[in-house]
């Protein structure tokens, strides 16, 4: 699962932003699946039929490359080692172990390591994300009231 790629070349960012415009453009909106054409390595055209929620995850991949953004796909039930963890909120190693024994983010142990379910941490970003928007939303409307914005 760790496999934290380089950044994309320039090249690699065109041939990313001409094939994300491409493809977004003949993917359905509609259905679960769709037909695809590719010309395989023997040269040969192979049908294919892929599920819309695949193609959609790869125009997506495609624009952030586009973009110059390395992209990893962790998968929803996965568990994360604490530094994976830590990594993904932007902290250090020990802060998160803080949270963990304060038990703000559940986790178990396999062996004498901890893991933490992704979609935990996810859930743990997401609250935290929320409740700093509602303070800058107060503090916005304190500089309102004051005349200061």
């Amino acid at each position: 699962m760790k496999n934290i790629q380089n950044l994309p070349s320039p090249e690699e960012m065109v041939l990313a932003k001409m094939s994300s415009q491409e493809l977004s453009a003949i993917v359905k909106t509609t259905g679960n699946s769709q037909q695809l054409q590719v010309l395989g390595k023997d040269g040969k055209s192979h049908q294919i039929e892929i599920p819309s929620s695949a193609l959609k995850l790869l125009v997506e991949v495609l624009t952030q490359l586009g973009q110059g953004n390395s992209v990893n796909i962790i998968p929803v039930h996965a568990e994360l080692t604490t530094q994976e963890a830590a990594d993904m909120l932007n902290m250090s190693r020990p802060t998160f172990i803080k949270l963990l024994d304060n038990k703000e983010i559940p986790y178990n142990r396999k062996g004498n390591r901890r893991k933490v379910a992704f979609v935990d941490v996810m859930e743990y970003k997401n609250t935290l994300d929320a409740k700093r928007l509602e303070v800058l939303d107060e503090l916005s409307t304190l500089d309102q009231e004051l005349g200061m914005g």
